[in-house]
């Protein structure tokens, strides 16, 4: 008789996914082969999302809802997954939220929530399946954004967390590579979902040419991943904004995004 074995499907999770830059990953990856888990809070988005997909002659993804910002959200999402008989080969966090505002401002609560689902929880979920991703040589995909690179006055705390996104994964990337693991940061800038209604961000805030659809953004990190990039800006006007630190004093770009911002609110 052959020997009983307790091998775990191997799946692509992808957090954040109800909409936006996750949806448009989900489809990247499908179409990539990628059997996939999804999960948000919205159940109906993702379910008709995994609708599609398999509409569209893929498998069709399977659906947890987690609320991954809450203390308890990547446990129960874990026991989910091995309740399931699934495990990782690559992990997606794409789950994340900003707020526009002075940080003296705004909701303290809200701000240590956007700290817990940006950092805390796209760090328990990039440590978590580490034997997983080694055993089947997958990966990670961390969506930062071209917020990561500088400081910004009227998104601190945002900025700030996305900052945290492009270092760790950074060294990740480093430090996984010798076992066959990649890991990339995917840094846009700004792209047409509803983030930016959430965040409070107005739609004419940036200009049209930094602007990126989340399917090309889908496609360059999905691209970026499996070629083994470390960092990936799309769009040629957000690699040049990301090189401006290495160019300026950090005062003077946080100086010149400070006037910025005080000088569109009084226009408007």
């Amino acid at each position: 008789m052959s020997p009983v074995t307790n091998a775990l499907q191997p799946i692509c999770l992808i957090t954040g996914a109800s909409a936006g830059i996750g949806a448009a990953l989900a489809r990247v990856f499908a179409g990539h082969g990628h059997v996939l888990v999804l999960t948000a809070r919205r159940e109906a988005q993702l379910t008709a999302l995994a609708d599609e997909i398999a509409a569209a002659g893929h498998a069709r993804p399977r659906v947890i809802t987690a609320d991954l910002g809450a203390p308890d959200g990547p446990t129960k999402l874990a026991e989910a997954l091995a309740a399931a008989g699934l495990e990782p080969s690559y992990v997606v966090n794409n789950a994340g939220f900003g707020l526009m505002g002075d940080a003296a401002d705004l909701d303290p609560h809200r701000q240590l929530e956007m700290i817990d689902l940006n950092i805390r929880a796209l760090t328990d979920l990039s440590l978590r399946w580490i034997e997983s991703l080694k055993r089947h040589r997958g990966g990670i995909l961390n969506v930062g954004s071209l917020a990561g690179f500088m400081p910004g006055p009227g998104l601190a705390v945002y900025n700030a967390t996305k900052a945290f996104v492009l270092s760790f994964t950074e060294a990740m990337h480093q430090e996984l590579g010798e076992d066959g693991v990649k890991v990339c940061a995917l840094c846009p800038g700004p792209v047409e979902t509803e983030f930016f209604g959430l965040a409070g961000i107005p739609d004419d805030e940036y200009p049209r040419m930094f602007r990126r659809s989340a399917g090309r953004v889908a496609d360059d990190g999905y691209n970026a991943l499996m070629g083994g990039h470390r960092v990936v800006v799309p769009g040629f006007p957000n690699r040049v904004t990301s090189l401006m630190p290495r160019l300026f004093p950090r005062a003077l770009l946080s100086a010149v995004a400070e006037w910025r911002l005080a000088w569109k609110h009084r226009a408007g």
